[in-house]
């Protein structure tokens, strides 16, 4: 196996993750690091989200990811071998009211890695974007668009489902550019 030092963000992901699922544990990558590996290092994100899927207790993510060396610093898990860190955010898989998230997986030479389809993660960006105005966000969605075949019918039925449809209709043209 490639040392943690040596592995990139997928790899690094795929590791945990092929580790927790070992234990039961299901993890799937979200939020920025998503569009990292999306827009192929366009836009560039720290470290990993890993949201727990089926509700594993804390303490049971804690000891699994402690057995890989990593060590908790504040809210997030650190390794001395890898820039990146790795958080578990404390919420369910889901894109604001929305819980049917389609996960994709490709393998690479560390394992499996889970993460939340292109549709999706360009959802999870709109949503900061619709309701905390972060414009950085929007971006994001857009740079995973450009590179995606997106499913707009999807994203406008899921923002009308949000309230904001008149927000998406105000962002659809650079969604498609």
């Amino acid at each position: 196996m490639k040392p943690i030092r040596d592995m990139t963000q997928v790899e690094l992901g795929a590791y945990i993750q092929s580790h927790f699922s070992a234990k039961g544990i299901d993890v799937v990558l979200s939020e920025g690091v998503v569009v990292a590996i999306y827009t192929k290092g366009r836009y560039v994100s720290g470290d990993l989200d890993l949201v727990n899927q089926f509700f594993a207790k804390q303490s049971v993510i804690k000891s699994a990811i402690e057995e890989l060396g990593f060590k908790e610093v504040g809210r997030h898990f650190e390794h001395h071998d890898t820039e990146y860190f790795v958080e578990f955010p404390p919420r369910p898989l889901a894109i604001g009211e929305e819980y049917d998230i389609k996960i994709d997986e490709f393998e690479v030479e560390t394992g499996t890695l889970r993460l939340i389809s292109p549709t999706d993660c360009v959802k999870d960006r709109l949503v900061w974007y619709y309701h905390d105005g972060d414009r950085q966000c929007l971006s994001q969605a857009i740079l995973v668009a450009q590179d995606f075949q997106i499913a707009m019918n999807e994203i406008r039925e899921w923002s009308d489902g949000e309230g904001k449809l008149e927000e998406f209709e105000e962002i659809e043209a650079e969604l498609q550019s």
